[in-house]
């Protein structure tokens, strides 16, 4: 077994892709409409699906806001300098929400920002954990 892809379910399809490629520098892998189910699937990730875990940006047509509710987390990136790419982000327009550094009772390098749906995102430096 391996670990294919996150789902998560978006209301602006091009704005999530420009946060995914431009301010996180992942890659658009596929795209597909379905017009009778009124949806449409972006695949985004750093690498193929077939060696690599994605994320699966769904868009379902017209709506534009979700409740996430209180169980969703987050998920997880690691970079080389998360003080950096914290900086990066907000050169990009991002919103970081919680900036770098030690997380509490521990000495991981830890990081948060929220893409455009509020989702959180969070940057764990390399070599610290």
């Amino acid at each position: 077994m391996r670990l294919l892809h996150t789902m998560l379910r978006v209301g602006n399809l091009d704005k999530s892709i420009a946060f995914y490629t431009q301010v996180l520098g992942m890659q658009v892998l596929r795209k597909h409409e379905y017009p009778d189910g009124k949806f449409t699937l972006a695949f985004v990730g750093y690498g193929d699906e077939q060696d690599n875990t994605v994320l699966e940006l769904t868009y379902n047509w017209g709506t534009e806001t979700y409740d996430k509710g209180n169980a969703y987390g987050h998920i997880a990136i690691e970079v080389d300098d998360a003080y950096k790419a914290c900086e990066a982000v907000k050169q990009a327009g991002g919103k970081v929400v919680r900036e770098a550094g030690p997380m509490m009772h521990g000495t991981t390098v830890i990081a948060f920002i929220e893409d455009p749906d509020g989702y959180k995102v969070e940057f764990i430096q390399k070599g610290t954990f």
